[in-house]
């Protein structure tokens, strides 16, 4: 089945560590085109090559934010 995507600009504003040892650190990214009370998210700051190479995010780094679901969750768009 085909999957509908849509890739968003965004910029790692912050790497924050966790207070709690052994938990995740996290990377706060502003998504550039997202509405304004929105636009930050926050997510475990791994990262995955195509390789399965492990690394983390830098705060000011340049990323895409994708959303993607299956067809059969989508609607088409009105003309």
């Amino acid at each position: 089945m085909s999957k509908k995507k849509r890739r968003l600009r965004g910029t790692v504003q912050k790497v924050i560590k966790s207070p709690f040892p052994g938990a995740p650190e996290k990377a706060q990214i502003g998504v550039d085109e997202a509405d304004d009370l929105y636009r930050e998210i926050r997510i475990e700051n791994v990262v995955t090559d195509e390789n399965g190479e492990q690394a983390h995010l830098k705060p000011g780094a340049k990323v895409d934010v994708v959303v993607e679901a299956a067809s059969d969750a989508t609607t088409k768009k009105p003309d």
